[in-house]
């Protein structure tokens, strides 16, 4: 197993989100606890020592059995994170009550590693609200050891990640991001990691197999792939993406079965990282697979100065691409709420001013009655 040194700590490289445990007969809040137990076995005797809960896992089961599995081990002989629950924001006035719950269910008296988790447009007014006293009792608890690191997920836009690392960067020790070869343009990944490293933040890194759509692809791209890397497997190039990325401190990957173990931790074996013939080919796969659903939307603004209603259709456009693209998901519909309704996709009148002057000839209207009938269901 890689192991890479934070702040003179042996950290393994792949890290097992607790997310997708195996559960019974297809019910998430129903853990299969042995099975589950078995897979940590598994991870600590091959070198996995970082684990990664949340409070809304598995319906709340999540941090129960991560605890009780890792329980029969030595403290010291492995790495637990946790998170705040804020994408639920009846939690905001909560953090000393939910904390010391965690602590409970984990059964620890401390977390290695602790996150403000989901960064997005919908939380970030919260997040940044002195009156919920988040920040302040999470340094309060780190000050007195119970969170050893502080760090923060996000799953908004640029310009939301910026405007929390503006308020808290100078105290984030890691930060947990949406990151694969598909994202790294397709959600502006790329970009998320430069700022990342003007502020020297670490990256982790979650969702590396894009909720398992990047392990297999067409099949002529799985051919371009095997002509670079005949032995490597399909689901290793992302993993060997992301070894190619220096900031890279921990991957998570939400493994559901033994399986899936297994191949990981043979692919952390060692480090591949790509060369450069290998990422343009990989990128370049990436961007096929975007361009055949994503609408070319380049953020010309030209359709927002000719549209009545005020929509920021480019945003729009980006969320609905995103939408289709992961074929739902929560991304969408959890940064809608921060959009007032009148600005909406549900509030488009479908005059196509927008359309006559889009470089792209982008059916804009059709694509927010889309929008807005797919938010709906």
């Amino acid at each position: 197993m890689i192991h890479k040194n934070f702040h003179g700590m042996k950290l393994s490289a792949l890290g097992m989100g607790a997310m997708r445990l195996p559960v019974v007969d297809g019910n998430d809040a129903h853990i299969d606890g042995k099975a589950a137990m078995a897979m940590v076995d598994y991870a600590m005797q091959h070198g996995i020592n970082y684990y990664d809960t949340a409070w809304g896992y598995h319906d709340g089961s999540s941090e129960l059995v991560i605890g009780k599995a890792l329980g029969r081990y030595q403290r010291d002989s492995y790495f637990l994170a946790d998170k705040f629950p804020g994408y639920d924001l009846s939690n905001m006035d909560k953090v000393e009550l939910i904390f010391e719950r965690q602590l409970e269910k984990c059964g620890v008296s401390y977390f290695d590693f602790y996150l403000f988790h989901n960064v997005c447009e919908m939380n970030i007014d919260a997040y940044l609200n002195p009156k919920y006293g988040i920040f302040d009792y999470l340094t309060k608890q780190k000050k007195a050891g119970r969170i050893r690191h502080l760090g923060f997920s996000v799953h908004g836009s640029y310009d939301v990640m910026q405007r929390f690392l503006e308020a808290y960067g100078r105290d984030m020790e890691f930060c947990q991001v949406q990151l694969n070869y598909l994202d790294w343009g397709f959600q502006a990944a790329k970009e998320k990691v430069e700022l990342l490293k003007e502020y020297n933040i670490p990256v982790w890194v979650m969702e590396p197999l894009r909720g398992g759509k990047l392990t297999s692809l067409a099949p002529a791209d799985e051919k371009a792939l095997k002509m670079l890397r005949p032995q490597e497997e399909i689901p290793a190039w992302a993993f060997r993406f992301l070894q190619s990325i220096p900031s890279v401190t921990v991957t998570l990957s939400g493994m559901s079965n033994m399986a899936q173990l297994e191949a990981n931790i043979r692919t952390y074996e060692e480090e591949k990282p790509l060369n450069q013939r290998e990422m343009e080919t990989l990128l370049a796969i990436a961007e096929g697979m975007v361009k055949k659903i994503a609408l070319p939307c380049t953020a010309c603004h030209y359709c927002v100065s000719h549209c009545p209603q005020g929509l920021d259709i480019p945003s729009l456009l980006t969320l609905y691409n995103e939408h289709c693209f992961t074929e739902g998901g929560f991304i969408a519909p959890m940064a809608m709420m921060a959009i007032p309704e009148n600005k909406r996709p549900s509030a488009c009148i479908g005059c196509r001013s927008c359309e006559a002057v889009c470089p792209q000839q982008i059916k804009i209207a059709k694509a927010m009655k889309d929008f807005a009938q797919k938010l709906t269901v």
